[in-house]
């Protein structure tokens, strides 16, 4: 399992578009996933020991950043074939347990992640209401574990600026994770 850490922000940098299918058996759009204030990116996957230490986090970010006017929406680019547990039926049952906030697509022919130069789980990219990036930074402190309950709440308070100012924080501490299982050539 490789560790990678996300590269800085590119502020402005426009909401690259994809079309893909969700759990929740609809075809989500950034246009159709996001709020009146922005929408936040969140590449993850169901094995990841860096995504499992935050789940039920992103799920209370995401809840609390909707009253806030931001959407989020989560992708899935990993290749299934290597991680059965990142396949598209157990996507389902982690939203289901998890409750999940928001639409859980699969990016199946890894172009999103691509495009949008992704490079771990979690990988998080934070758009304005005019959807241009202003956050590409970690949720918290959490690495392979949940950091304590009382940590900053960087993704949160970043997104909540974009929110109300359209602009994000200058600066921003990269996330980290597991690498993107990619498809061999």
């Amino acid at each position: 399992m490789v560790s990678l850490e996300t590269p800085v922000c590119e502020f402005d940098a426009p909401v690259i578009d994809f079309s893909l299918p969700s759990v929740d058996g609809k075809v989500w759009t950034p246009e159709t996933a996001r709020g009146e204030n922005g929408l936040l990116v969140m590449f993850i996957c169901n094995h990841c020991p860096y995504v499992k230490s935050i789940r039920d986090r992103m799920v209370r970010d995401s809840k609390e950043l909707m009253q806030y006017g931001v959407n989020s929406i989560a992708i899935m680019s990993n290749d299934p074939a290597e991680y059965d547990e990142d396949s598209f039926e157990n996507m389902q049952k982690i939203s289901d347990e998890f409750d999940f906030p928001f639409p859980y697509v699969m990016d199946e022919t890894q172009q999103v992640a691509k495009a949008y130069g992704a490079v771990c789980t979690p990988d998080f990219f934070g758009y304005n209401g005019n959807m241009q990036l202003q956050y590409r930074g970690r949720l918290d402190e959490s690495r392979k574990q949940a950091a304590a309950e009382n940590v900053k709440r960087d993704l949160f308070d970043a997104m909540k600026q974009v929110a109300q100012s359209g602009q994000g924080p200058v600066d921003q501490i990269p996330s980290m994770g597991c690498s993107i299982k990619w498809k061999a050539a």
